[in-house]
């Protein structure tokens, strides 16, 4: 009983407690605090406020581009090994450059596909027909049929700055016609996942997104300068690190990717060895740098222009040479002292393009005009 009465008057008294600290101070209802006006006063803009210079520009370059900037639907067939032959979507960018319904995009974002479909910013959606691929500089050309096509304008990507503005537009992870904006952080070699190597790639910030492949960088004035291509991330998305081929990279193969469905490289038919300094006393050269050539391959581009390989046979190190060749130090007034940097200039041109090359011919400095040959057997 003595522990009933405890129990009970320990009720009580919380019951009390409740009443005068909660209920009737109205903590349970809070609806008594709450006021209902007739009105709610808001605070609001005066009006619409004029946008600046830079904002202006972005809606410039948008409006001016967003109607040749088009999604690319890729279908390849895969196989499951419980399913079989099942079809597989790829998504990517492209944008038209000709009224003739030509469109740029990446080799990899049709690679292998076996149907492709462009959408238009309208929506309108076309079967599109590969004309041409280029493998190892990652770009092909799509076309397709359809009217009032508004191309975009070409930039020059040959005399970029770090740190000038730059535009994407494209569809990062399907969500059509999204521009995003940054600069161009660097400018640089870099390699792609199959091990293509993009000569003076466009390194930008401004954020590319799986989807963006094969989309316009555009400048401030809305000219296309690069085609997105990569990033570099960790997790599969935007880290600030995009990557785009120069858009001259482009233009030196697109005529032969719509004309020929290939592209003619550029061959200047030499063996050559990179000379340097220590090289270049050993042998007696006229200058301490450049590329000597030990064979011109008979027929081949440089032999129809006259220049000369070696006749004296040498060893450089253990390995047999033969000197007394032309020594080639530029080409088109650009210093070549290395292979990767004839490789660059031969990738701003294509077979059929003269170009000047500047030679020592023992003490003698020659200038000569090549006509470049094609390469039949490159990738």
């Amino acid at each position: 009983m003595r522990f009933l009465r405890s129990f009970i008057l320990g009720i009580v008294l919380a019951s009390l407690f409740f009443y005068f600290t909660t209920y009737r101070n109205g903590r349970l209802h809070p609806a008594n605090w709450v006021s209902r006006p007739q009105h709610v006063e808001i605070t609001e803009a005066s009006g619409n406020e004029p946008l600046d210079a830079e904002e202006q520009n972005n809606i410039s370059v948008y409006r001016k581009n967003i109607g040749a900037v088009v999604n690319v639907t890729s279908k390849v067939q895969a196989f499951d090994f419980f399913y079989g032959l099942y079809s597989q979507e790829g998504q990517g960018s492209g944008f038209v450059i000709d009224k003739q319904g030509h469109i740029l995009t990446n080799f990899h974002v049709i690679e292998e596909a076996r149907e492709v479909w462009v959408t238009l910013h309208d929506r309108k959606k076309y079967r599109a027909t590969i004309v041409g691929t280029d493998k190892s500089h990652d770009l092909a050309v799509l076309q397709i049929k359809a009217s009032d096509l508004q191309p975009m304008t070409l930039g020059d990507s040959g005399n970029l700055q770090v740190g000038q503005k730059v535009y994407a537009i494209g569809n990062p992870f399907g969500l059509a016609g999204t521009l995003t904006r940054g600069i161009v952080s660097s400018i640089r070699s870099v390699q792609e996942p199959d091990g293509m190597v993009i000569d003076e790639a466009i390194q930008t910030d401004a954020a590319i997104n799986p989807g963006n492949s094969g989309g316009p960088l555009l400048n401030w004035h809305g000219e296309v300068i690069g085609i997105n291509t990569m990033i570099a991330s960790s997790v599969g998305q935007s880290a600030g690190i995009g990557f785009a081929i120069p858009i001259n990279t482009a233009k030196a193969v697109v005529n032969d990717l719509v004309t020929l469905g290939r592209v003619r490289r550029p061959a200047l038919g030499v063996r050559t060895i990179p000379i340097d300094p220590e090289i270049a006393d050993e042998l007696g050269l006229a200058a301490d740098y450049g590329l000597l050539i030990v064979q011109a391959v008979p027929g081949g581009a440089a032999d129809r222009a006259g220049l000369r390989g070696g006749s004296e046979r040498a060893y450089l190190g253990n390995i047999p040479i033969t000197i007394g060749g032309d020594l080639i130090v530029a080409i088109d007034g650009e210093k070549v002292d290395s292979q990767q940097l004839l490789a660059q200039v031969m990738n701003k041109h294509r077979a059929g393009d003269t170009v000047k090359i500047t030679i020592y011919r023992g003490k003698k400095k020659l200038e000569v005009d090549v006509t470049l040959g094609e390469a039949r057997e490159q990738v």
